[in-house]
């Protein structure tokens, strides 16, 4: 299936890249179809793209990659809705703040998105714990891990396109409540 976005043009989907988020995300209530798009470059930020309004177009990045010590814990009634066996199904985002000044990037982690790879489902989890800001200041962190990456992509072609939910890696950054 190839989809027109405003940002990386058209993106050639599979089934696989397909995500489902059938209560919609914070602002946004109304889109449920998504996919993940790799824009091709270094900087490991993926965009959750809509499938059915090409202009939203969320950056998202695993909250680990810049806060290695977060954590939080899912309730017995969210893996019901998520459909998730093991937590290794599950893989975690943040919706990113750019800002024109991208120093003054920001990542929500009171409202992380939980996707079940396997399923191809996912819910913004709005966590009741107060300890973790809806604005929380990345950038330092983010451009220091990205210093400490191999610069292997800089003779590939860079090029946007959808990611497989399924070969995601798990977070390991959630865990149920017992």
């Amino acid at each position: 299936m190839i989809i027109q976005t405003k940002r990386f043009g058209e993106v050639n989907i599979t089934e696989g890249e397909r995500i489902e988020i059938p209560q919609g995300i914070l602002g946004f209530p109304e889109y449920r179809e998504f996919c993940l798009v790799d824009p091709g470059d270094d900087t490991l930020i993926l965009w959750l793209q809509s499938l059915k309004e090409p202009s939203l177009a969320l950056p998202v990045l695993e909250p680990k990659i810049f806060s290695p010590e977060y954590s939080f814990k899912l309730t017995s009634n969210e893996l019901r809705e998520l459909k998730i066996e093991s937590m290794n199904d599950a893989a975690v985002f943040s919706v990113l703040t750019i800002p024109e000044d991208i120093t003054g990037m920001t990542a929500n982690l009171k409202a992380p998105l939980v996707l079940n790879r396997k399923q191809q489902i996912a819910k913004q989890i709005v966590l009741q714990e107060s300890k973790y800001p809806i604005k929380h200041p990345m950038f330092k962190e983010l451009r220091r891990h990205l210093v400490t990456i191999e610069a292997h992509k800089r003779n590939a072609e860079n090029y946007a396109g959808a990611v497989s939910v399924r070969d995601l890696s798990p977070s390991n950054v959630c865990e149920p409540i017992l």
